[in-house]
């Protein structure tokens, strides 16, 4: 006991003799809070000093999604005084991720990969990188990065935050198929989100209810509303000028509702009103509700229909538009509505899990029937033919999107979660400095 007393206090000398030179007031006030409040548990200051970098690893799967989805998040954790890492499949916005800083793990993992030798291959490099970068939290986001990182993980003693970005496909599928699908999720996620040190974080009331009916434990799952949007940024635009425009920004999916929406601009064009609607998202062939390239360039040809393809300005996308709209099947929290709502558009959604808690009927948007084009065409007439009722319903949308979903706020609820998960880690028996 003695011995090993001296030894950590030698890697404590040493690591004081550092501590000066790190420069980040974030990182200190971070430690110093750290030791504050848990002082009875740190040690000769153990966990002050292995508080200031803890190591924190995102796993998406691709680099494009964590720019667009998750930069927030990670700036509010470099912020709190981690040094964020990202494991993901690196295609086209590696050079975006290194320039914020981030340190970018290559993972060669495909979405069309579905044979059991893949998946294993696959596994087997994410432990990899957990053994060999050993970092003090771990943060899986969506599905696949679930499911595949808490495997990966095993045995290894890393608290991990698993963020469920809405429960997919897998739990709206319908027929044998789609109910055998469901079964096995559920199974998987109630073995892999009950373990050790280990915390699920959900973006809507409806997400919660469904994990806890699975058996995942309710002090284990927090609600966080997404990674936030920049309302700074996406200031509140005036209408555009020309016919009314109704714009989707999302994955070109059935459980997107892509088919029932271009069916409501066709019915709205039949009754003689011009419309336009356009469609900014990108054909997905390795998602099992994708609709095919084909079709998509049939819609694309119908009257008053557009199809951009996947959109990074989306201010310059909104700008065009007078109505958001997202008829999907089911949602975490759309980033996407969140987004429209930011810059003053009012919303046509669905009424299901995540898109009603950003469109609330009659007062952001208005809500319609799944899968349900005659329902969603009469919602959209109605605002293509009320201009004050679009921009009441805009106004109070994005006076919402402040209040309860900027990446201030949610930065702040996120960092929390990661602070508390690095002090799982020191706790831990079998963390040594």
């Amino acid at each position: 006991m003695g011995s090993a007393l001296k030894m950590r206090g030698r890697s404590l000398a040493v690591r004081l003799l550092i501590l000066p030179f790190i420069g980040q007031t974030g990182l200190l006030g971070y430690c110093s809070r750290t030791l504050r409040e848990n002082p009875l548990s740190t040690a000769f200051g153990i966990e002050l000093i292995r508080m200031a970098s803890p190591k924190l690893l995102f796993l998406v799967t691709d680099d494009r999604y964590f720019m667009s989805h998750r930069l927030p998040m990670a700036r509010a954790a470099v912020a709190a005084g981690f040094e964020v890492h990202v494991g993901t499949r690196v295609k086209s916005y590696g050079d975006a991720i290194r320039g914020e800083g981030y340190t970018l793990h290559d993972l060669p993992w495909e979405k069309l990969k579905r044979t059991p030798i893949d998946i294993i291959k696959d596994i087997w490099a994410i432990r990899k990188l957990y053994q060999s970068l050993k970092p003090d939290v771990i943060h899986h986001i969506a599905l696949v990065p679930v499911m595949f990182g808490q495997i990966a993980a095993t045995g290894l003693s890393i608290p991990t935050v698993n963020t469920i970005a809405g429960l997919g496909s897998g739990f709206i599928g319908k027929g044998l198929k789609g109910k055998l699908l469901k079964s096995s999720l559920v199974l998987a996620l109630r073995t892999l989100l009950t373990r050790h040190n280990t915390l699920t974080v959900v973006q809507n009331e409806d997400d919660r209810a469904a994990l806890q009916s699975i058996g995942v434990n309710t002090e284990t799952i927090r609600l966080v509303a997404g990674s936030g949007v920049d309302t700074d940024l996406l200031r509140p635009l005036p209408e555009p000028d020309g016919p009314i425009t109704i714009g989707v920004a999302a994955r070109m999916l059935e459980d997107k509702g892509i088919r029932p929406l271009v069916e409501a601009q066709a019915i709205l064009h039949a009754k003689g009103l011009d419309t336009r609607l356009l469609l900014a998202g990108d054909y997905d062939p390795t998602n099992r509700s994708a609709i095919k390239i084909e079709e998509l360039q049939a819609f694309a040809r119908q009257p008053g229909v557009e199809w951009l393809g996947h959109v990074d300005d989306i201010a310059g996308l909104w700008a065009r538009c007078h109505i958001a709209a997202l008829p999907s099947r089911r949602e975490g929290l759309p980033k996407a509505l969140l987004e429209a709502a930011s810059l003053g558009r009012p919303l046509v959604a669905t009424d299901v899990p995540g898109c009603r808690d950003v469109a609330i009927d009659g007062e952001t948007g208005l809500l319609v029937p799944v899968d349900d084009a005659k329902a969603l065409a009469q919602a959209l007439e109605i605002l293509v033919n009320d201009a004050s009722l679009r921009a009441k319903l805009g106004a109070a949308g994005r006076r919402r999107v402040e209040n309860l979903f900027s990446s201030t706020a949610i930065g702040t609820d996120i960092a929390a979660i990661y602070g508390d998960m690095a002090q799982l880690r020191i706790a831990d028996p079998e963390f040594a400095v």
